[in-house]
């Protein structure tokens, strides 16, 4: 049997503000296709499928067009809930999806009913809130172990039945590595389950970690289809590609998704950056800037746009800062000198006089609307 396993697409996020729709789109495809080449019996999604909870509606309808592809494709798909995701809401129709293919697994409680795919069981463990099933579960701590720990009992008890078992989870395995991307899920400080808690089965598929991770031979992250963090630079995204069966008892290979547009970071003076020729290799990509010069630059994101246009982060971090000033004295100063003193601090240079009158104007301005008000 072959897998394809993928993870937090997060439909519907923006990358500072630019829109990723069609990059997302463009994954899609490359998964239809990778069904289809590679002869993918079940494409397991473990969770964050929306970025949150009310998702917009171009984003829910490439979600419906991925399903309808991918089982047209001769897929199956076995999909879970995660933590930005609405459980309530991603599951709507999950009854009827189940004849077309698509299983959807957000409910708890279901986590230990299995999809059987010629003999081989999927149990869809999705994000679980310690919160929501502690009493009901009768959990001795609030904890993501607990919780994970109860599920798996359970899981295992019914996977004996089963030629093999596959488990899909949302969830931060401990030593797994974190981006900058992803939500915290911490409850009173722990966010993290041993990996022993996935033994027993013969594949886990998990979610929530955005850079690809094998955690051991059977338990791996396939990290976000793109990058949502210029943390993520220089990871691969993309996808497993798992064949149970194997004569070793598991393969595992790794499908390398498009980059629509790699992520990059520059740090430097300004004027260097924009002379040095060793970076015209991502000029075209979206770029975090940190600014090392001694004074900050006038106009420093228009400048550096005008070689690298994507240019979406920009920060200054002296080379040879100061120790921090004394706290300055604010009460009873006159508002635009308290203003001045800020642009002097920040930029390392006082305001030019047409900048001091603008600042001028714009405060009695301001001044004269709320008397006015």
């Amino acid at each position: 049997m072959r897998i394809l396993h993928t993870s937090d697409w997060h439909l519907g996020r923006a990358f500072h503000r630019e829109s990723l729709l069609a990059a997302q789109a463009a994954f899609v495809d490359h998964l239809v296709e990778t069904v289809r080449e590679e002869r993918v019996d079940v494409v397991a999604v473990a969770g964050d499928v929306y970025d949150r909870a009310l998702p917009p509606v171009d984003a829910v309808a490439l979600l419906d067009e991925a399903l309808a592809r991918l089982t047209g494709a001769g897929a199956r798909v076995v999909l879970i809930s995660g933590n930005h995701d609405s459980a309530l809401r991603l599951r709507f129709g999950s009854a009827l999806f189940e004849s077309a293919g698509v299983h959807v697994r957000c409910a708890p409680e279901r986590a230990w009913e299995p999809v059987l795919v010629d003999g081989v069981a999927f149990y869809g463990i999705p994000y679980l809130e310690p919160e929501l099933v502690r009493a009901p579960w009768e959990l001795p701590d609030r904890s993501h172990t607990a919780a994970i720990t109860y599920a798996m009992d359970r899981v295992r008890a019914d996977a004996a039945r089963h030629r093999a078992a596959v488990v899909l989870s949302h969830c931060f395995v401990t030593g797994g590595q974190a981006s900058d991307s992803e939500r915290d899920i911490s409850v009173g400080g722990v966010a993290h389950v041993p990996l022993t808690v996935f033994d027993g089965v013969d594949y886990v598929a998990l979610g929530h970690l955005h850079g690809r991770q094998r955690m051991s031979e059977t338990v791996r992250y396939s990290g976000s289809p793109l990058a949502y963090s210029f943390s993520e630079t220089g990871q691969v995204k993309g996808s497993w590609l798992v064949t149970l069966g194997h004569r070793d008892g598991l393969d595992a290979e790794f499908v390398p998704a498009p980059v629509p547009r790699p992520v990059g970071r520059l740090r430097g003076e300004l004027e260097r950056l924009l002379a040095d020729p060793r970076h015209a290799a991502v000029e075209d990509h979206w770029l975090q800037v940190t600014l090392t010069d001694a004074v900050r630059p006038k106009a420093a994101m228009d400048r550096l746009r005008a070689r690298f246009p994507h240019t979406l982060a920009l920060s200054f971090d002296p080379a040879d800062a100061a120790p921090a000033a004394q706290p300055v004295r604010l009460s009873g100063r006159p508002e635009t000198e308290v203003a001045l003193d800020f642009v002097r601090e920040v930029r390392g240079e006082p305001a030019a006089p047409e900048e001091e009158d603008l600042l001028r104007r714009a405060i009695e301005a301001s001044r004269t609307k709320e008397t006015m008000a």
